[in-house]
């Protein structure tokens, strides 16, 4: 069974195809991806602008029409905060629907966190414990818990790298003022879930998955993609300690050249790189392993594991079987 997953992010939307039975891992046998850059197409309001919906159904266009050269059967999309979020939401998918025929779902933001738990999971084992799973997104912050196939405790937080970089960080580079801004809301915006997990018990390994981590690690000295998913790789809170101050000194464009960081978030790696700190000091995590499986994984796995159904709080439904008798929606 060749199966696909489009998500469609704030940086970009990528193509995740497995060639899969049930009991299989989620290896991709294919990847692919566009960027959408929507970071500074949000305006003050929250919805997107003309340009980031252009930007959006071009890549849609694109990740799809891969897709169908690729013979995927079965292919799942979904949008996460950047357009689930967005006030005109509606307009957004029902531009990507005339072009694509595709009609994205939405995820919750607790659904996310649940989805990428079970990835990770899967990916460790039972042998890890219980797992504490921190993924930073471009509009939100996922914190779960769990020793079992379900998580005991799953938590979505608006603190994510591009939300908090358009708030608080407005100069290139950023001044002090604004990064002693962000620390402050990110604080204060981590409290309450903080005393929930001291509430829930210790946990055994933190581990950290999103693009952020993987990119933060990367720029720390982490080996690089093409060492395959099977390389360990971490992050620390003395790399982070070392890294902020280097990449707040420096412009976007500057950013953009350093080991690991893409031209297309080299924008909010500033931010990305403060929240995770800001998190990692607040649980009292010095370091987190990062996780080469997240959410599309996670929903290759539930899709494979599980007979869905419409009742189903995680039911994620074919939006259209993709091959020779594909036909717009």
């Amino acid at each position: 069974m060749r199966l696909g997953v489009i998500d469609v992010g704030s940086n970009a939307a990528q193509l995740l195809v497995v060639d899969a039975h049930p009991g299989s891992a989620p290896l991709a046998s294919y990847a692919f991806k566009r960027p959408t850059v929507l970071a500074e197409e949000i305006d003050a309001d929250g919805a997107l602008s003309a340009e980031g919906i252009r930007r959006v159904v071009r890549a849609m266009a694109s990740v799809v029409g891969r897709a169908r050269s690729l013979d995927v059967g079965e292919l799942f999309v979904f949008a996460t905060s950047a357009v689930r979020d967005a006030a005109n939401r509606d307009e957004v998918v029902a531009a990507v629907r005339e072009a694509t025929g595709l009609r994205p779902q939405f995820l919750t933001g607790e659904d996310e966190a649940r989805l990428t738990y079970h990835a990770a999971h899967r990916w460790y084992g039972w042998s890890a414990g219980r797992l504490l799973l921190l993924d930073i997104g471009g509009g939100t912050l996922e914190v779960v818990l769990g020793r079992d196939a379900e998580p005991e405790l799953a938590m979505s937080l608006p603190l994510g790298a591009g939300r908090m970089t358009r708030r608080f960080l407005h100069s290139d580079p950023p001044t002090g003022k604004q990064l002693r801004k962000l620390g402050k809301h990110v604080r204060t915006g981590l409290r309450e879930a903080v005393e929930r997990l001291r509430w829930e018990g210790a946990f055994d390994r933190a581990v950290a998955t999103s693009k952020t981590f993987k990119q933060l690690a990367r720029l720390a000295g982490a080996a690089p993609q093409s060492a395959g998913p099977l390389a360990r790789r971490s992050l620390t809170v003395e790399a982070l300690d070392h890294w902020i101050p280097e990449l707040a000194k420096r412009t976007r464009a500057q950013r953009a050249a350093l080991r690991g960081v893409s031209p297309s978030r080299a924008g909010q790696v500033v931010a990305g790189a403060a929240v995770a700190r800001e998190l990692m000091v607040a649980l009292d995590v010095r370091e987190v392993d990062i996780c080469p499986w997240a959410l599309r994984e996670g929903i290759m796995l539930h899709q494979l594991q599980h007979t869905l159904s419409p009742t189903d709080p995680l039911a994620l439904r074919t939006v259209r079987p993709m091959g020779s008798s594909w036909e717009r929606a």
